[in-house]
């Protein structure tokens, strides 16, 4: 192939790989609801029954003996095992566990009812569906994938063969079941088309097979034809059986169907949408070919890949995620580098430091992230500085060298020259610091209650955040909640209600990017909480002891930072300009000035692509960032015209003060209150890496939002001397809380955005 027409062919390749998985993925998502639905739809009539039989016991042997009777089977002995398999059977299913066998024993006495006595058409499609999961066991969502491998792996003879047979058998039975499943499929509509043009049906009447009403002219007739074919073929499986599923609903809506055949047939049609056909397809056939022509990064032999461009990133936060993730499908090589090996959610990190959320909520390992981005590799290190000469990443004494780079290295703190503050204020950029300012609030408690001296509890109760920004505003909120109501009753020496909240901004008002309505209304709901709002004054001054706020000292001996922070050194890394936070300035298309093939994105980058004005540190900034990134990236290597300069489009900014206060910003719509609540809840929920994370963080909440008690209230790591530390520097912060959060991985070299 000449190097032109490979040009060409790449961007199909890229198309061909990504649409495959795109598929797959959907129907894997798909695919775990709608096997649980099948399973309760299938198996609780026959719970119902068995119970209904078992609350009058006389009736079912009447029915065993006069209106369904089994000729070979006495009418005691066959209610007996209609109602054992009946509840065992249904629970079973229902439940996932032991599912093969349930499904067999269920499938058995369908075949017996259609046999015997009742020939109906659900009976044939109830039967398949007992089928299905004989052969291929529950789904995701059950008991069976829970215990399996636990179960598998027991000190019992012969059950390590058992699941071993199971598994061979999902795998060599998979195909042949969805060809069943096709030409079952397939002929009923064909059935159903031959009706609909006036063609005679009386096969479908003497097999009491099930079909929908006849009438609907020769149009509907056609459209059901084409997918009927194509579901036999195996051709285009996925798009003709939802075409099929949709033509089905469509005869609801119109009157020519019937309900409960409808259900049953459109739930069959959905499986195929959900599952792969296997070797015995069109589609297989076709996707073999494609993949021989298009092959995926997978597919390659060593030296193909490293002849591949290597496209290196430095930092997992959001900006760098999101770029790793747009390019898995490109024909490139990836490196990740993380200082980390997790992934951090970095806008909860306060709710780890005031005890609501444990850390492995937030946080995410990065290699499960990038599980399915094969071309990708992740390294565990310190980027210590990059040699643009020899195009070279430093990390670790080592080096690494790439064709394109992508620094997402994210913020630090920043005490504004009074560094010396440190140990005395920690700020929140990383889990070590929120489980550090953990220990910090819990350890002041748990010393005020030992303590005789009453000046020494009152300092150890007065708690001091600096800087009003989001960060501070949450933080202050959630630690005069956790007083007043996470430890109610708690201590018997002391009274955590008493605890003071001072939050400390030299600015005018309090959250200073949003609107002052906004401002205003966060600071009555602070207040409300308790906490003591300063506005207009400027810390000068502390030490483990207090603070000191322009002339007034403050006897606190734990003091929290929210007041500022400073891009990692990537500028310096660079020699490139950089503004006096350290933001490095890029080209409007986010690469570093003199060296096209560097680009930086989130907190590290300065670029006025905000209306003229600078991108925020948000994490919705990064994410947009690091999309762009990876469609500049993807351009360069199809030889595609790259995409315009980047903008940035602020989605809305959002901070929450408490029990159902927050306040939101989307430019036309200022929200504030529970409903602001509501939402920042609900979004921070949506953007959390994982579904574990997402369930257990609303669990974790519902229960807080119930009980008024924080669930990870754990004292660890704790100093050999000393107890909290103190205080912060001048001034508030600015920035705000975007409807996705502030900011990801903010932090430190190698750390991310």
């Amino acid at each position: 192939m000449t190097e032109q027409s490979g040009a060409r062919a790449y961007p199909v390749t890229v198309f061909v790989n990504a649409a495959a998985h795109w598929v797959h993925t959907a129907g894997n998502i798909a695919g775990g609801p709608l096997d649980l639905v099948i399973r309760l739809m299938v198996g609780m009539p026959f719970v119902i029954s068995a119970l209904l039989k078992l609350a009058d016991w006389d009736t079912a042997l009447l029915l065993a003996a006069n209106e369904y009777p089994v000729d070979w089977m006495a009418p005691e002995a066959a209610a007996v095992v209609g109602v054992t398999v009946e509840l065992l059977g249904g629970i079973g299913l229902i439940l996932g566990l032991a599912a093969r066998p349930a499904a067999l024993a269920l499938g058995v006495l369908v075949a017996v009812i259609h046999i015997e006595y009742a020939a109906l058409s659900q009976n044939l499609l109830i039967g398949a569906f007992c089928l299905w999961f004989t052969c291929l066991g529950a789904g995701p969502l059950s008991l069976d994938r829970l215990v399996g491998p636990g179960l598998a792996d027991m000190a019992l003879p012969l059950v390590g063969r058992i699941f071993a047979l199971f598994t061979a058998a999902t795998a060599r039975l998979r195909p042949a079941l969805m060809l069943l499943l096709r030409l079952w499929l397939g002929g009923l509509g064909l059935l159903w088309a031959a009706g609909m043009f006036g063609a005679v049906i009386e096969v479908g009447a003497t097999w009491h097979l099930p079909l929908l009403s006849v009438q609907g002219g020769f149009g509907l007739g056609l459209a059901v034809l084409a997918p009927a074919v194509a579901i036999i073929l195996g051709l285009a499986t996925r798009l003709s059986a939802l075409a099929m599923a949709l033509l089905v609903l469509s005869t609801n809506s119109m009157g020519l169907g019937q309900h409960a055949v409808e259900t049953h047939l459109l739930l069959q049609l959905l499986l195929l949408c959900t599952n792969r056909c296997g070797w015995l397809s069109i589609d297989h056939g076709l996707m073999v070919a494609l993949r021989a022509r298009f092959p995926r990064y997978a597919d390659l032999s060593e030296s193909e890949r490293a002849q591949l461009p290597h496209i290196v990133v430095v930092g997992a936060g959001f900006g760098g995620l999101t770029c790793v993730n747009a390019l898995k499908h490109q024909h490139c090589r990836i490196t990740l580098i993380d200082r980390h090996n997790y992934h951090l959610f970095q806008p909860l990190l306060y709710q780890v430091a005031t005890a609501t959320l444990s850390p492995a909520e937030i946080a995410t390992p990065i290699r499960s992230m990038m599980r399915d981005a094969r071309n990708t590799r992740v390294l565990l290190g310190e980027v210590t500085g990059v040699d643009t000469r020899t195009k070279e990443v430093i990390m670790d004494e080592r080096r690494i060298g790439y064709d394109m780079l992508v620094l997402a290295t994210g913020a630090r703190h920043s005490y504004f020259g009074r560094d010396e503050w440190g140990p005395f204020a920690p700020g929140l950029k990383q889990i070590d610091d929120a489980t550090s300012v953990r220990r910090r609030i819990l350890l002041a408690f748990e010393r005020a209650e030992t303590s005789d001296d009453a000046q020494l509890r009152q300092s150890l109760l007065t708690f001091v955040v600096v800087g009003a920004g989001p960060t501070g505003v949450e933080l202050a909120g959630a630690i005069a909640e956790l007083a007043r109501h996470g430890m109610r009753d708690d201590f018997t020496h002391i009274d955590p209600g008493t605890a003071q909240v001072i939050l400390v901004q030299s600015g005018p008002r309090v959250l200073p990017a949003f609107p002052a309505v906004l401002s205003e209304r966060t600071r009555r709901d602070l207040e409300r909480l308790g906490v003591d709002v300063r506005t207009g004054q400027r810390v000068v001054d502390m030490d483990e002891n207090g603070v000191q706020v322009g002339e007034q000292r403050i006897e606190a001996k734990t003091i929290f930072w929210a007041a500022g922070v400073a891009a990692s050194p990537a500028a310096a890394w660079l020699d490139a300009p950089a503004d006096r936070a350290g933001r490095l300035k890029c080209e409007p298309d986010l690469s570093v000035p003199g060296h096209t093939d560097v680009f930086v994105i989130g907190d590290t980058c300065w670029v006025p692509a905000w209306h003229g004005a600078p991108v925020p540190g948000l994490a919705p900034a990064a994410k947009q960032a690091g999309g762009y990134v990876a469609k500049l990236i993807a351009a360069r290597l199809t030889g595609r015209e790259p995409p315009p300069s980047f903008k940035y489009r602020h989605l809305g900014s959002m901070a929450t003060i408490g029990r159902k206060a927050a306040v939101a910003d989307f430019g036309f719509i200022k929200l504030s209150g529970a409903a602001a609540w509501w939402l920042w809840g609900a979004a921070h929920i949506a953007f959390l890496a994982n579904m574990r994370s997402r369930v257990t963080v609303a669990m974790d909440w519902f229960w807080a939002y119930l009980t008024f008690r924080a669930s990870t209230r754990l004292i660890t790591g704790i100093p050999g001397g000393g107890t909290s530390g103190g205080g912060t520097s001048s001034g508030g912060t600015q920035g705000s809380a975007s409807a996705g959060a502030h900011r990801g991985r903010a932090g430190v070299v190698g750390g991310g955005d």
